[in-house]
């Protein structure tokens, strides 16, 4: 273990307890968080805090001048990406910024910062802490659609005991592919996997995968999609990954499929799903992410009988606070132990 110490500044709500319990699992990092700066959080996981927080001038100045003197910021200021720019470009002793969202990247992207910058702060991201959440939704909105929620519901609110019953699918021995085999979709494909589910999964490399009978390249996503009778997309927003799942893609479906993305909305090209909820070619839809978000009023999303919508909100968990904050104490410990970290953000194609 090396004699340094790292300065680092809470730029996002961090309750006081989980702050010691860093600073407990990591005695070596100086962390600052003065919480009269910071916005209240509304709930768990609320890294931007009450949106009626405002800092006075003389505070707003406190705070830049706190986030101008860390070496490490656990979060962005005010989860802002132009927040973030500023202090890069104010402090040059930053070395390294634990963004608070598994996909943070994009605000690494919409940050616009320059080559140099990217090359010389690094970027960690929380991926993985949501992964539980997340595959346990995924399983809700394949069960949703395999179980018949949508006329389920429709014969509950009419006070109607149907005359005739009906089958459903079982999730056992069914196929399921998962569309991206990060820490969510690795997740999700072992406790499918588990459940008597034939997971295949998509990849641009040769990976092994437990629980992952098949790994198909994303360019074999038209041909091969129509073999599986649900789909769970977790990727990330990127340019690659922009509409990756395409108007032929979905086109080319088993008919009734059951999709649920808890990814980025921008994965699926939204217009063409929604022609094939129309059509039946998609028999249900289980959203926690759209594009773009908020889902604007008029979307027909909303009103489709066989689309279930969450507003990102499916990651979301009681323990998602300490875990970010125990990733944030193990990264701290490989930093200062001149390491590699967990989930660094590739600068490239910003995931």
């Amino acid at each position: 273990m090396t004699g340094r110490r790292l300065r680092a500044v809470a730029a996002t709500p961090l309750p006081d307890d989980l702050a010691e319990r860093i600073r407990e699992a990591e005695p070596r990092l100086d962390l600052v968080v003065e919480q009269d700066l910071l916005p209240p959080m509304r709930h768990a996981g609320d890294h931007q805090g009450d949106p009626a927080f405002s800092r006075s001038e003389a505070d707003e100045r406190r705070f830049q001048e706190l986030v101008d003197s860390a070496e490490v910021l656990y979060g962005i200021p005010d989860e802002r990406p132009s927040h973030l720019a500023r202090t890069i470009r104010a402090n040059a002793r930053l070395e390294w910024v634990q963004l608070m969202p598994a996909g943070g990247g994009a605000q690494v992207k919409a940050a616009k910062l320059e080559q140099d910058e990217l090359e010389r702060v690094r970027f960690t991201t929380t991926a993985g802490v949501h992964a539980v959440p997340l595959a346990e939704w995924c399983e809700f909105g394949l069960l949703a659609g395999f179980k018949t929620l949508p006329r389920l519901q429709q014969h509950q609110r009419a006070h109607e005991w149907a005359e005739s019953r009906w089958m459903m699918r079982r999730l056992e021995d069914s196929r399921v592919l998962v569309v991206g085999l990060g820490s969510i979709g690795k997740v999700v494909a072992d406790r499918l996997a588990h459940q008597g589910v034939h997971v295949a999964g998509t990849s641009r490399r040769d990976v092994q995968v437990d629980g992952v009978e098949e790994v198909i390249h994303p360019r074999d996503l038209a041909a091969r999609v129509g073999e599986f009778d649900g789909v769970v997309v977790t990727l990330p927003g990127t340019d690659e990954t922009r509409h990756l799942v395409s108007a032929d893609v979905l086109a080319a479906v088993k008919p009734g499929v059951t999709i649920a993305n808890v990814g980025r909305g921008t994965v699926i090209d939204q217009e063409a799903l929604v022609a094939a909820l129309q059509d039946g070619r998609v028999g249900f839809a289980a959203l926690d992410v759209t594009d773009p978000e908020p889902l604007p009023e008029d979307s027909p999303l909303w009103d489709l009988p066989n689309v279930l919508l969450s507003p990102h909100t499916a990651a979301l968990s009681d323990k998602e606070d300490a875990l970010i904050a125990d990733l944030f104490a193990r990264n701290a410990t490989r930093y200062l132990d001149g390491d590699d970290l967990i989930n660094p953000v590739n600068t490239r194609e910003f995931y």
